[in-house]
C-alpha cells in the first residue's frame, strides 16, 4: 500500500479521500467527512479558496524555497500542523500514535485531541517533533487539570483550548447512519445498523484487534476513563467560558492558543484572557452550520489581533496552494485535519505521510511559481480577493 500511495493512484488529497471511503464503513467515513445541518459551511470552507486568486511575480527564480515557519516560538519545517481529530482510532488502529510519528518525521507538529483513544504519554513518545494538547473541559475542571498536569509532564509544547462546542453540532449523516443506536450498546437497537460495519470485514477486524469500541484514556473520571458513548453529553456539560480560559492560563506553564474564533471581538477577548494565539476555525463545518468560512473570517481576526497574538486557521485545506493563500491573508500557520485523516483512514502511517508529502510539495511548487523564496514572505500583495470581503 505504501508504494501504491506514491504512484498514479494518489496525486491529490481527493485520491486519499476516495481510498478512505472504500476502506471505511459508511458510518465511520461519514463521521469523518460530514458536517452539521445542511453542510453549507462544510462546502464553503473548501469552495472559498476559489475566490482568492494569485498575483505571481514573473522573471523570478528560486531553486530552493523555505517552507519553515515559527509559531509561539516553536519552529516547524512546513507551514502546517496536524489538527486534533477525536475518535481517530475508529479510522485506523492506534491512529494518534501513527499520525504523531508521521508529523515528527516531517518536522512538524501534531495536536492531540482530548477525545483520543491513545494515552497522551504514548502519543508524545511517538514523535520527534513538537506535540500540542487540545483541551475540552469534559468531566469538569478537576479532570481537565489532571490531563493538563499529565500533558505538561509528558512534554507537550502548547495547549489548544477549543471554545466552539457548547453542544455538539447536529450532524445529520451521523443520525441517518445510526450512530446513536450503535452507541446505545443495546443489541436490538444496534442490530439494524450493524450491516454497515459487517460490510467492511477488514476494518472490523482491525478495530476489534485494537480493543473494539474505545474509551478515552485522557479523560479519567472518578470511575475510570470516560466511555465512548458519553461524548455528546460530556461536551454539553463542558462549555469553556472566558473565565475558564483565565483559569486554564494559570494552570498551564506554556503557550495557550484558543481554537474556534470567527470574529474580531472574540479574538480580542481571547487575548485579554491570556491567549498567546488564536485559531480561526468553524470546527470544520461540524458545529454551527451557516457561519463564515474560516478563510473569509481570517483577515478581520488578523486585523483585530494585531501584534498582540499570533493567528492560525483551519478549515477546507486540501492543497498546498490553499495554505499559501491563508498565509497571504495573514495566517502564521494552518492546521490540516481531514486532509491527513483521509490518508490515515486509507493506509495508516503511510497515508498520513503521503498527505503531508502532497501538501509540502504543492506549497513548494506554488511558492516557486508565485516568485517567493520563503513562505513567511507571502503577503497580501500576492493575492486578489473579492471586493465585498472585509
Amino acid at each position: 500500500m505504501a508504494a501504491a500511495l506514491h504512484g498514479a493512484r494518489v496525486v491529490s488529497i481527493d485520491d486519499l479521500r476516495r481510498l478512505a471511503r472504500a476502506r471505511l464503513p459508511r458510518v465511520v467515513f461519514d463521521y469523518l467527512d460530514g458536517g452539521a445541518g445542511g453542510e453549507r459551511t462544510l462546502r464553503e470552507n473548501v469552495r472559498v479558496f476559489d475566490d482568492v486568486t494569485f498575483l505571481p511575480r514573473g522573471g523570478v527564480s528560486h531553486a530552493q524555497v523555505d517552507l519553515s515557519c515559527t509559531v509561539v516560538g516553536q519552529r516547524f519545517a512546513v507551514p502546517f500542523l496536524l489538527a486534533p481529530i477525536g475518535s481517530s482510532r475508529l479510522m485506523w488502529p492506534c491512529a494518534e500514535v501513527h499520525a504523531a510519528r508521521a508529523a515528527g518525521d516531517a518536522g512538524t507538529g501534531y495536536i492531540l485531541s482530548t477525545l483520543s483513544g491513545c494515552t497522551l504519554e504514548s502519543v508524545r513518545a511517538a514523535t520527534r517533533g513538537p506535540a500540542w494538547y487540545q483541551l475540552y473541559l469534559v468531566g469538569g475542571r478537576s479532570v481537565a487539570e489532571a490531563a493538563i498536569t499529565r500533558a505538561q509532564a509528558a512534554g507537550y509544547g502548547a495547549l489548544v483550548v477549543t471554545v466552539d462546542t457548547p453542544v455538539a453540532g447536529h450532524r445529520e449523516r451521523d443520525v441517518r447512519n445510526g450512530i446513536p443506536a450503535l452507541l446505545s450498546r443495546r443489541p436490538l437497537t444496534m442490530l439494524p445498523h450493524l450491516w454497515s460495519l459487517l460490510a467492511r470485514p477488514r476494518w472490523l477486524r482491525d478495530v476489534l484487534l485494537d480493543g473494539g469500541l474505545m474509551q478515552f484514556p485522557n479523560v479519567v473520571l472518578p470511575d475510570g476513563p470516560m466511555p465512548y458513548a458519553s461524548v455528546g453529553e460530556a461536551l454539553a456539560a463542558s462549555t469553556v467560558t472566558w473565565e475558564d480560559l483565565r483559569w486554564i492560563r494559570a494552570c498551564w506553564q506554556g503557550p495557550v492558543l484558543v481554537k474556534g474564533i470567527l470574529t474580531p471581538e472574540d479574538a480580542r477577548r481571547a487575548v485579554d484572557a491570556g491567549a498567546d494565539g488564536v485559531i480561526v476555525s468553524n470546527h470544520g463545518g461540524r458545529q454551527l452550520d451557516g457561519v463564515s468560512s474560516a478563510l473569509r473570517a481570517l483577515g478581520p481576526v488578523v486585523a483585530a489581533a494585531g501584534a498582540r497574538c499570533e493567528v492560525l486557521m483551519d478549515g477546507g485545506i486540501r492543497r498546498g496552494s490553499d495554505i499559501v493563500k491563508a498565509f497571504a491573508l495573514g495566517a502564521r500557520a494552518v492546521l490540516v485535519g481531514r486532509a491527513y485523516a483521509y490518508g490515515m483512514s486509507a493506509a495508516g502511517h503511510a497515508g498520513v505521510a503521503r498527505a503531508i508529502d502532497l501538501l509540502r510539495e504543492d506549497v513548494a511548487r506554488t511558492l516557486r511559481l508565485l516568485g517567493v523564496g520563503r513562505v513567511e514572505d507571502v503577503a497580501r500583495s500576492y493575492v486578489s480577493v473579492p471586493q465585498d470581503w472585509p
